[in-house]
């Protein structure tokens, strides 16, 4: 077991840092892992590179432990894309899904759409890309085989509802993209079919990693359409020259041999996760997340992401008015704040080691921006 204070003291980012929502930098146990790996790789010494072979099954114990997937339900992917594209190209029929939700979801279901011809892209109406199990059951169809939705909206930061959407959809697949909010949200996994998630973000581990976990279900209903010589039941492939079919399970959602090194870092990130428990991180991040909204308030600045405890993790988002959204974007930047501004809002991620200096720093910015935009 860790403490949580223990977990946020490997993480080292200067002040100012409330860009989780895009990257989240890496601590001291991945830095670590990195090292350490890398060390191996490079020396090679006899017997030595049989190390990354178990990083394959270390990653995906981990990742079932988070998620209470089995482990061989779970693959390694490089990125939250990949494993979606995984879904989407597998799939037959009608997929519900926003069309405001991260391109990642819908490039994969349009594509699939347009090179195979057997999904159907359907458009939920939402509340400003709010995804609810009330707007799905009004507009779901016969047709309808999966919903798609965003564990976290990118942009919102609003957490969907699993457990409210698996209710209304039945035996459809729910398909999760959970990369907003994996590790610092307490989710309903097993409301959801697939799960993927990448590393990069709110578990600090990198980019070039990521997972993606199906339910016995999705096994059944999904084809590896993309599924390379890596995903079959041989040993060595490469000594058959007869094509060979899929593995059963998740492995043969498998294009080639993963990169063991980026699969260590994140099963380095993940294990620290699990040692400190995601509720501890949650309540952490939450602490900060009211800060942040109580100064935002201090301001007068709006804030537009959701309020409620239930419905945040945590993103905020705040508004100014249209004439002082380059004056906010200044201010912060004169003070050294990492954030996200986009369409006239600027997205802010708080994570465990988002420390005081950061929010004095913020509340610096916040005082120069009140004070220009008073002016204005």
């Amino acid at each position: 077991m860790m403490t949580i204070d223990e977990f946020t003291q490997q993480f080292n980012e200067e002040p100012g840092y409330f860009d989780f929502a895009r990257v989240g930098p890496p601590g001291a146990a991945v830095l670590a892992e990195m090292q350490g790996q890398g060390e191996i790789f490079s020396r090679a010494r006899f017997g030595g590179l049989d190390n990354f072979e178990y990083q394959d099954e270390r990653v995906r114990d981990v990742v079932g432990a988070l998620t209470g997937f089995p482990a061989d339900q779970v693959v390694f992917q490089p990125n939250t894309s990949m494993g979606l594209m995984h879904t989407m190209f597998g799939l037959t029929g009608g997929v519900l899904m926003s069309g405001s939700e991260f391109p990642s979801i819908t490039y994969a279901a349009v594509r699939a759409a347009q090179s195979l011809g057997v999904v159907v892209p359907q458009w939920l109406e939402t509340d400003h890309g709010r995804v609810t199990p009330g707007q799905i059951r009004e507009q779901i169809t016969p047709n309808t085989v999966a919903v798609a939705v965003s564990l976290v909206d990118f942009r919102t930061g609003y957490v969907a509802d699993l457990e409210g959407i698996r209710q209304v959809i039945g035996d459809r697949l729910l398909i999760v993209d959970a990369i907003q909010g994996f590790s610092v949200v307490d989710a309903a996994y097993e409301a959801a079919d697939v799960v993927v998630a990448g590393g990069q973000k709110w578990v600090r581990a990198g980019w070039g990693t990521g997972f993606m976990a199906l339910s016995q279900h999705a096994l059944e209903r999904i084809t590896p359409v993309v599924s390379g010589f890596n995903a079959t039941d041989l040993a060595e492939p490469w000594s058959n020259s007869e094509i060979q079919e899929p593995t059963a399970g998740a492995a043969a959602f498998s294009v080639s041999m993963p990169d063991c090194i980026a699969q260590a870092r994140l099963a380095a990130a993940l294990e620290q996760v699990d040692k400190v428990s995601v509720p501890e991180i949650v309540q952490s991040i939450s602490q900060k997340t009211s800060r942040l909204i109580d100064l935002a308030d201090e301001f007068g600045l709006q804030v537009t992401s959701p309020r409620d405890v239930a419905e945040r993790a945590g993103i905020v988002v705040v508004t100014p008015r249209p004439d002082c959204a380059s004056l906010l974007t200044a201010s912060l930047f004169n003070h050294g704040i990492s954030a996200t501004s986009r369409e006239g809002s600027v997205r802010f991620g708080v994570h465990v080691s988002t420390d005081d200096d950061s929010f004095d720093a913020l509340a610096l910015a916040f005082t120069e921006f009140g004070r220009l935009a008073a002016a204005r």
